[in-house]
């Protein structure tokens, strides 16, 4: 394909995250209509280059043009976006897990501004070019990997762009998907010959059939040109030993060609690891089938296969991570057991994705591996010397993991799993995203610990060039083993030319034998040749906000967690509360100690014992019992009547007696204290009209008290309307800011920054769900205050829900502006818990009123929507109140309305910062 002028053109651009430097001063032209591929590891500004280009990313320094215009303006970004699609990094990392893959696509669509129509035109067609018309209705959860990146791609066409950005499309992909994944790319890019393509690839083998190429390390560009003319310039014969050559010299030193000796099986001290019909099932499906083999002492055993076969599936059974249902596996003829740890301290065992402790330093991650091995402690250190000095990580004994490069990482990682010396070493895919210098490095410890050591190696790769250098390989489908044997026995019985082509012969060949359809037709797909026009594209769009309230639906729909929490969440926390928090005083546990011992005496105990607030216990000893059954919480109440109380009372002496009151929670010790009074008072008035007749007690006034709004004076009728508040506050908050920090933890938020869709229209149209919700757990709240707890509403049912509503949306908001700031869900549930209840219960006036609070906890108080809404429900509840009585609580509720939809849209970021 012929270049056309530049599509991209970057000048002294640079990019910093905090310290790092992820991109410095890159000056390049991308030309047009053709693919144009950036190569190189991983963290060397690949991805923030491309991010960049999408207009995901805010710029920093420097210069960028893309499509004609700087990315730097608002507007241009705003224009040229429909004309852009871009695919993140990550196996369907823009794709939305519990949507079908028919709905994932149809959502993208919506956002772009398609009629229904051409969707389904759309949909039809490119579902029916990727192969993914016969799982249309499956959840793109249970997608293969390279299902997944088809699925991307799809989402990513749907509105026929003109730039097409992926990040790394085939990392982790096997090599039949990686073939149909750029068969695929091939039959759109004829279909639309003008269409350019920029790809960042991890693997060099593809890389060299891209039209141009940029060659990047440590944020600086290489080289640029085409395949042949960077080969040319380095003078070598494949792109892996161009790339080295083009490396600073102090990297570039540090590389040699790897020579791994053969090993003589027959001169093995036999098979350490077997493995004999192991079958591995979750639920019904089976992971693994009646799976066998052998490896011998010392031997590199590679593991290969397509994604999700049952590679990491089979490694975890050997360490008895998971246990087969059928099958047996052994180490040195013993079997493992996950219950036995002397078999399990035999394997080293380095996951797929890095798992060390990221806040520890390399010294403590090797010191904490080690002890968990229950190493002696003698010998620790010494062995962190030796790992360190064998795998050259002694100049970063004492630095954090996250701040290392990927190919050290990944040798402390295999430290880590060596650090007990174990005899064998499972590594799963350990190499995935580490430039070729790095992984010949690695390669040549894993070639040391095998013919020195002995240690026997069980490797996973999607390289071929790695599984070239096994002594034997085991390609895997589906969960079975399809052939074993040396990699040139494996091509040569394929007849191929390649290891690479030899397994994807095996591969099609067991598609064809199974239910799985193979990718061997060849569907044509329709293109219109220009973005399709939307003439409200650059407005705010009714149609892309319910796009993404229908889009949050079904994910709440199927989330069971989730839905629970929207749905019942509420009205299980107002039955606890409800119960839970009360100011009544009933049966409260007292005991006396009565050292008068007369029948006056036992009269006034029988008063307070007569009276339903008060339950009498045996009598106490001494002042040692009541302070011992105080603390064990035994009573709540203890008095002291003295020596000589009948004989003052009989005499009309003052009379005194101690009351001891559990003070640990001070507003019901001092309910307890007003009633004692009151029954102290009431007493001894009792005894004076039986002595002197009602003239001595008679006075010269009469007060009578009355409560208007609660005459029995029930904390639950006072409570009742004010949890309603404090949960209609907590619960939805909770759902909304869940709903985007998901996405930021997922990945799916670079939606919002490379589609069309404004901030408001991504809020509100997340909002709507939840506020729905929310009203509906009014609903229900209500139908449990009245009908459950007895408490029934007296003023106007429409002002209450009216005000549940404007509430709601209230919450609701908050949760969308909390979620701004906040990046993990986590995160995000912890500080929304804060920011909710404690203004909400401390100054929302549920126990003391706003107006009774001082300084910034009546400011609190008067600018908190509970407040507001809190009086709203206790005027209806108990007052009789309506929407006349209610407007000064009603109208700063609507104003905060818009302020806190401002806030939101104002800090959500169209653009990564």
């Amino acid at each position: 394909m012929t270049a056309t002028g530049p599509v991209v053109r970057a000048e002294e651009l640079s990019l910093l995250y905090g310290k790092v430097r992820a991109l410095d001063a890159v000056s390049i032209d991308l030309p047009g209509g053709c693919i144009v591929g950036l190569i190189g590891p991983d963290g060397v500004g690949k991805s923030s280059l491309l991010a960049l280009i999408a207009g995901a990313r805010k710029m920093q320094a420097g210069q960028l043009d893309v499509l004609g215009g700087d990315m730097r303006r608002a507007r241009h970004r705003a224009r040229v976006c429909p004309r852009i699609a871009y695919m993140p990094q990550g196996l369907g990392r823009n794709l939305y897990p519990t949507l079908s893959v028919r709905e994932n696509v149809d959502f993208f669509g919506r956002l772009f501004g398609e009629s229904r129509q051409e969707r389904e035109r759309r949909i039809a067609d490119l579902l029916e070019a990727t192969d993914l018309a016969p799982f249309a209705d499956r959840p793109a959860a249970k997608l293969s990997g390279g299902m997944k990146q088809k699925l991307g791609l799809c989402c990513a066409l749907i509105h026929d762009p003109d730039l097409l950005i992926l990040d790394e499309p085939t990392t982790g992909v096997d090599p039949l998907s990686r073939r149909e994944f750029w068969s695929l790319i091939a039959r759109i890019r004829a279909t639309r010959p003008g269409m350019s393509v920029i790809v960042a690839s991890a693997y060099l083998e593809e890389a060299a059939q891209f039209d141009h190429l940029v060659a990047m390390d440590d944020g600086k560009v290489l080289a640029t040109g085409s395949p042949a003319q960077i080969m040319d310039r380095t003078g070598t014969a494949n792109l892996e030993e161009a790339f080295i050559a083009l490396l600073p010299p102090e990297r570039r030193d540090r590389h040699h060609d790897l020579i791994v000796p053969p090993l003589n099986l027959s001169d093995s001290d036999g098979y350490v690891v077997e493995a004999e019909n192991l079958t591995v099932r979750f639920g019904d499906f089976a992971a693994v089938k009646d799976v066998s083999f052998r490896i011998a002492k010392g031997e590199i055993f590679g593991f290969l296969g397509s994604n999700g076969c049952g590679k990491t599936t089979t490694m975890k059974a050997l360490t008895g991570l998971v246990e087969p249902v059928e099958g047996t596996t052994r180490i040195d003829g013993r079997t493992v057991d996950a219950r036995d740890m002397a078999t399990r301290k035999r394997i080293g065992y380095m996951t797929q994705s890095f798992s060390l402790y990221s806040e520890l330093t390399v010294r403590q991650n090797l010191d904490l591996h080690a002890r968990l091995f229950d190493m002696a402690h003698d010998g620790i250190a010494p062995r962190i010397d030796e790992l360190a000095q064998r795998f050259d990580l002694e100049g970063v004994l004492d630095s954090l993991p996250l701040r290392l490069p990927l190919g050290i990482r990944q040798r402390l990682s295999l430290a880590v799993a060596l650090i007990h010396r174990p005899e064998v070493l499972i590594l799963d895919e350990p190499t995935s995203g580490v430039d070729p210098v790095a992984r010949d490095i690695f390669w040549q410890a894993l070639v040391d610990l095998s013919r020195n050591d002995g240690v026997t190696i069980f490797i996973s790769t999607h390289y071929m060039s790695e599984a070239a250098r096994c002594d034997r390989i085991s390609l895997m489908h589906e969960g079975r083993v399809l052939v074993s044997d040396t990699p040139e026995a494996i091509r040569e019985g394929a007849g191929a030319a390649t290891l690479d082509d030899a397994f994807i012969h095996h591969l099609e060949r067991a598609q064809s034998e199974s239910s799985t359809p193979a990718a061997t037709h060849q569907a044509e797909l329709v293109t219109e040749g220009a973005p399709v026009s939307s003439p409200r594209r650059g407005r705010f769009s009714l149609a892309r906000l319910l796009s993404f309230s229908w889009r949050e639906w079904l994910e709440l729909r199927r989330d069971p967690i989730r839905l629970t929490l929207a749905s019942v969440g509420s009205v299980i926390l107002m039955i606890v509360l409800g119960y839970g928090i009360s100011m009544d005083i009933e049966d409260l546990k007292f005991a006396v100690l009565d050292f008068d011992q007369t029948i006056t005496s036992q009269s006034y105990v029988n008063d307070l014992a007569g009276s339903r607030y008060f339950e009498e216990q045996p009598p106490a000893v001494d002042h040692a019992d009541i302070d011992r059954r105080m603390r064990a919480g035994e009573i709540g109440l203890a008095l002291e009547i003295p020596p000589g109380f009948a004989a003052d009372i009989k005499r009309g002496r003052p009379v005194q007696i101690a009351a001891w009151f559990d003070g640990a929670m001070p507003m019901r010790a001092n309910t307890v204290r007003g009633y004692i009074q009151g029954m102290h008072v009431h007493w001894l008035t009792d005894q004076l009209r039986q002595v002197y007749g009602d003239d001595a007690v008679s006075g010269s006034y009469s007060l009578q008290m009355r409560y208007r709004y609660n005459p029995d004076v029930e904390s639950l009728a006072a409570m009742v309307p004010a949890v309603i508040p404090l949960l209609l506050m907590l619960i939805p908050a909770m759902l909304a800011v869940l709903s985007v920090a998901r996405e930021k933890e997922t990945g799916s938020i670079m939606n919002l920054y490379v589609t069309p869709a404004k901030r408001l229209e991504f809020l509100l149209g997340k909002q709507v769900p939840y506020v729905v919700l929310g009203f509906l757990n009014f609903l229900l709240l209500l139908a449990l205050a009245v009908f459950v707890f007895g408490v029934p509403v007296k003023g106007s049912l429409l002002a209450l829900s009216a005000g549940a509503l404007v509430y709601v949306i209230l919450s609701t908001g908050l949760g969308l502006l909390i979620s701004a700031f906040t990046r993990s869900q986590v995160t995000a549930l912890f500080f929304t818990a804060l920011a909710t209840l404690i203004p909400a219960a401390q100054y929302g006036g549920i126990i003391d009123p706003v107006s009774s609070l001082e300084g910034m906890g009546r400011v609190i108080g008067e600018v908190f929507p509970t407040s507001h809404f809190v009086t709203i429900s206790r005027g209806v509840f108990a007052k009789a109140l309506d929407f006349g009585d209610l407007a000064g609580s009603f109208a700063p509720m609507l104003l905060l309305v818009p302020v806190l939809v401002a806030l939101g849209a104002f800090f959500v970021r169209k653009q990564e910062v």
